[in-house]
């Protein structure tokens, strides 16, 4: 009979996740009290409303955003931290470039599992932004665009205003409902181009 084989190694992603883990618990004492944190946050989010399965789906979210910014750009992952609830993100901390804030949102809606994006990243060098009063109106107009279209789900998508460049992320139901996005988008009065980083729900995210 063959024994079993108790050799195998870890794969690649496993290590980069452990890591991240050691990294995101600075503080602790070392790797083995941050796993021993995790599994203490895990098992006191089973007794909240949410449920142990979805507390865990939501730490799984997470923890794969904080390392799709560590691996991108190690002080994009040192400025956002990122917070979820049933699928729900919301991005806090503060970042150098309006550019930096698009970034951080765009990635977090390429994960698995996201269904909203809230940012809420503050922006330090506000230096390269021309007219910030016109973007949040722009900001604000598209949304209610979205919010009063019917064919559209709005809070799938994320809008963020940069000097009259408008950049669209977020998950569409079908290809007509990302065209009536970009349309509302490309309506807007102080909007000058249109980036369009929307995904069609064939969810082929990681």
């Amino acid at each position: 009979m063959t024994k079993p084989d108790h050799t195998s190694k870890a794969s690649p992603l496993g290590l980069r996740s452990l890591c991240l883990l050691c990294v995101m618990a600075i503080g602790l004492s070392g790797c083995v009290g941050a796993v021993a944190g995790v599994g203490a946050a895990a098992v006191a989010a089973g007794t909240t409303e949410k449920g142990f399965s979805t507390s865990i789906s939501d730490g799984v979210i997470g923890t794969k955003i904080s390392e799709s910014y560590f691996q991108e750009d190690v002080s994009l992952f040192s400025a956002v931290k990122v917070n979820v609830n049933q699928g729900s993100v919301l991005l806090t901390g503060a970042v150098e470039k309006p550019e930096d804030a698009v970034k951080a949102v765009q990635m977090a809606w390429q994960v698995h599992g996201v269904v909203e994006v809230i940012n809420e990243l503050d922006v330090r060098d506000e230096s390269s932004i021309k007219d910030r009063a016109k973007d949040i109106a722009s900001e604000a107009q598209l949304r209610g665009k979205l919010i009063t279209d019917m064919d559209v789900s709005s809070l799938n998508f994320s809008i963020d205003v940069v000097n009259g460049v408008v950049y669209l992320s977020g998950i569409a139901g079908s290809e007509e409902e990302m065209n009536r996005v970009v349309a509302h988008a490309q309506d807007l009065r102080f909007g000058t181009t249109v980036v369009n980083y929307i995904r069609i729900n064939e969810d082929d995210r990681e």
